[in-house]
């Protein structure tokens, strides 16, 4: 039995009317199968025609005096057909059927269990098809299957549907990223172009043209870049046929995925797929607020399990959400975001993990964007209990934190600042030693920024913190070396940004003194 967290279904967003898949599902129940010819040619049983043809007829009052029958059939004609106006046909078919009523889930998989056939296999092959509607509806079939019936997916089945899953929307926010930037750039030329044409009159003689010219010219420029962005979209033509870039798709992956992770079991196999990661890398780039939402669901529905919602930060979710919750305009986006930091402050058993998570958010400023929507109304309660629940927590842990909670944080968090802690010397007298706990786990950090970065102030601030480290920690340089930094220290000294190379210079001169001390002492 499936362990799902159930929520009403106006709150995920099933976005059916607008998606692609499902103007194409529209269109093609338009269409009329010759399913004569099928079973004339001999591709199609006697039965299972007229099973096909009374679903045609008569759906509802057939189905439920044949309903054995009708999965028999539609797992023959999936599994046996290959035309893909046809497959397309049947699954928008038996995906109309499924939405209709969930519990015929339940009747799939025990009918195709009498039949000893796999439920499953028919449609994970349909994954591997050229064809994306054939592909996505297929993956939303499968989503179904998995999600609504009393049966889970089998665990080597799981892997590759979640790992399909993953790669598809790491290849469709790719390819939307990519159109984006070329419809930018196309314009851009469209729009640079038009202002910068000269003419010549009918003797040859060049003349800057009118102002009215150019009103026109822009005019003209902006009807094409709407050509551009409407024909990149749904109206590409190729040989008379519409064709639907990839990236189309992407909020179709993501619905699919919103199913998976509200149940329980899935959600440990999505983390060991690497599938936190790929939805903090896609969150970290600029897609539309519509799969921000979604995406960031997921990390909700996972945050619901307490073992989680407590590893969660390890993934950078707290940095990236406050980055997205400060510029984000969408009430529906922010109402997701304060939802994941509800959840990762409620939900781990460990109540330092809780606090650590108070305190990164904290140290991303969550508590000034949370002033800011505190000033706001909203329509929807829960947002404003959110808001009042995350800022009583967050200014409880400030007056909690120490300052070296505070750098700590900042240096797990990876963004790097000029912060107070960093230039007191009082902190690093008491503090230094404590850069050695957890196997030098801040250190490390450290050490990896600068061999990472590519930001100047974080490598400024990560020179000079070592070179405090090892001025007031004896054995600092000793176990610098043995982490590598200090060699990646002294390449800093070629930097091309001043700051950065001034600070690897006074890391490098702390490094001597500190071996001239050494020296002195043996």
């Amino acid at each position: 039995m499936t362990t799902a967290l159930y929520l009403p279904e106006e709150n995920i967003d099933m976005i059916a009317a607008t998606s692609v898949l499902q103007q194409q599902a529209a269109d093609i129940r338009t269409r009329s199968i010759n399913w004569a010819s099928y079973m004339q040619s001999q591709m199609i049983s006697q039965e299972d025609y007229q099973v096909i043809s009374s679903l045609d007829k008569s759906r509802a009052s057939f189905l439920a005096q044949n309903s054995t029958q009708v999965v028999k059939t539609m797992l023959n004609l999936v599994s046996h057909l290959s035309k893909d106006s046809t497959i397309q046909y049947i699954l928008v078919l038996l995906d109309d059927l499924l939405q209709e009523d969930r519990s015929r889930v339940d009747l799939f998989h025990e009918t195709s269990g009498k039949m000893k056939q796999c439920v499953w296999g028919p449609f994970l092959n349909l994954l591997n098809r050229q064809d994306g509607f054939i592909v996505n509806m297929s993956s939303r079939i499968l989503a179904k299957f998995a999600c609504w019936g009393h049966e889970t997916m089998p665990k080597s089945d799981l892997n590759f549907y979640l790992q399909f899953l993953k790669d598809q929307l790491a290849s469709n926010s790719t390819a939307y990223l990519q159109e984006m930037a070329q419809l930018a750039k196309r314009a851009q030329t469209i729009i640079v172009h038009s202002h910068g044409q000269h003419g010549k009159d009918h003797h040859g003689n060049q003349y800057s043209p009118n102002m009215v010219q150019l009103q026109q010219r822009h005019d003209l420029a902006n009807e094409s870049y709407r050509e551009v962005r409407t024909s990149s979209a749904f109206d590409q033509q190729q040989d008379g046929k519409c064709v639907i870039p990839n990236n189309e798709y992407i909020q179709s992956v993501a619905r699919c995925l919103q199913m998976m992770l509200r149940v329980d079991e899935y959600r440990f196999a999505f983390v060991s797929v690497d599938g936190i990661s790929t939805l903090i890398r896609i969150l970290s780039t600029r897609v539309n607020f519509q799969v921000q939402y979604q995406l960031i669901f997921c990390l909700w529905v996972l945050t619901f399990n307490p073992l989680l919602a407590a590893k969660m930060n390890k993934f950078s979710v707290i940095p990236i959400l406050a980055d997205i919750l400060s510029d984000c305009a969408k009430e529906k986006v922010t109402r997701i975001i304060l939802a994941v930091f509800r959840n990762l402050i409620e939900k781990p058993e460990d109540s330092s993990v809780a606090k650590d998570h108070c305190i990164a958010m904290v140290q991303c400023k969550v508590l000034k964007q949370l002033s800011i929507l505190e000033q706001r109304r909203f329509d929807d309660e829960d947002i404003t209990a959110d808001v009042e629940y995350l800022s009583e927590k967050l200014q409880n842990s400030v007056q909690d934190l120490s300052s070296f909670d505070e750098y700590a944080t900042e240096v797990r968090s990876g963004r790097l600042e000029w912060s107070p802690v960093h230039k007191s010397a009082k902190f690093w007298r008491e503090n230094a030693q404590r850069l050695n706990e957890k196997n030098y786990e801040l250190l490390r950090i450290l050490v990896h920024l600068l061999e990472t970065s590519k930001d100047a102030i974080i490598l400024s601030v990560a020179c000079f913190d070592i070179g405090e480290y090892v001025r007031h920690y004896p054995r600092g340089k000793h176990v610098l070396e043995q982490l590598g930094g200090k060699q990646i220290v002294m390449q800093h000294l070629g930097h091309e940004d001043p700051n950065v190379r001034y600070e690897a210079l006074l890391a490098v001169q702390k490094l001597m003194v500190t071996l001239d001390n050494h020296t002195r002492i043996f």
